[in-house]
């Protein structure tokens, strides 16, 4: 039953994916919408991402200063804790939040808009609903979510700096200048291209549940949680591999 459903979602999903890859050069262009999903997806997530962000870096610099002071390893906080934020915590706890916060909201919206029949309406009245409701969301996930783990990752290295001057006793100056001479531009960008998978994740995801809500306003709880949950999963294994290509990557260059 599971398999069945395992497979019924990826059919779906990759069938979704080819009607957004075809319609999203045709006209008309919902620019205004697209702009919508952007503030609705970043704007009014930013406080989630700060608090996300900051609490993992002082976290992070409390636990390794405290476990590495017995062996006078904190010097080396501000290595660990930056490039950690940088490659892999950053960018996954933030999609982690976006996919529990924008991904439950797009998959109701949606999902609401399926078990009232404004979906068929739209259809109706000659226009797409891929168009008008599907890419918006995705290409406003494809924007917002890269720019959320930008600033997350630059309140995470600061709140880690935060803990470590204030309960650490490491010199502001010191911890600037190793985050500097640690983190490199293959760091920063194998942790930032991740976010554009974790998007479509996030994105095609949630419209895939919205557009196919089974059982009425029932339903719409039940695909919610399918909806979160498969995200989650899928950014948490599409991390490994991901981490793993852009390594070989690495290796090559």
């Amino acid at each position: 039953m599971i398999s069945l459903s395992l497979l019924e979602f990826f059919g779906g999903a990759y069938f979704l994916v080819t009607e957004v890859s075809r319609e999203l050069w045709r006209r008309p262009f919902y620019s205004r919408l697209v702009i919508e999903q952007v503030y609705q997806i970043g704007v009014r997530s930013l406080p989630l991402v700060i608090v996300t962000g900051l609490s993992t870096g002082m976290v992070m610099a409390l636990q390794f200063g405290l476990g590495l002071e017995k062996f006078g390893g904190k010097p080396y906080v501000p290595k660990i804790v930056s490039l950690s934020i940088v490659r892999e915590l950053g960018p996954v706890f933030t999609s982690l939040m976006i996919a529990a916060r924008v991904g439950a909201g797009i998959t109701s919206e949606i999902g609401s808009m399926t078990v009232t029949q404004q979906i068929d309406a739209i259809r109706a009245l000659g226009t797409s609903p891929i168009k008008k409701i599907v890419i918006p969301r995705v290409l406003g996930c494809l924007i917002a979510l890269p720019l959320l783990v930008a600033i997350a990752n630059a309140i995470g290295v600061y709140g880690g700096m935060v803990v470590a001057v204030a309960d650490l006793g490491l010199d502001q100056q010191f911890y600037m200048q190793k985050v500097y001479q640690t983190i490199l531009l293959t760091d920063y960008m194998s942790g930032f291209m991740k976010t554009f998978f974790f998007a479509l994740f996030i994105s095609i995801t949630a419209c895939y549940y919205g557009l196919n809500v089974k059982g009425g306003t029932k339903g719409v709880g039940t695909a919610t949680t399918m909806s979160v949950v498969t995200s989650s999963i899928f950014i948490f294994v599409g991390d490994y591999f991901l981490t793993k290509l852009f390594w070989v990557f690495e290796q090559w260059v």
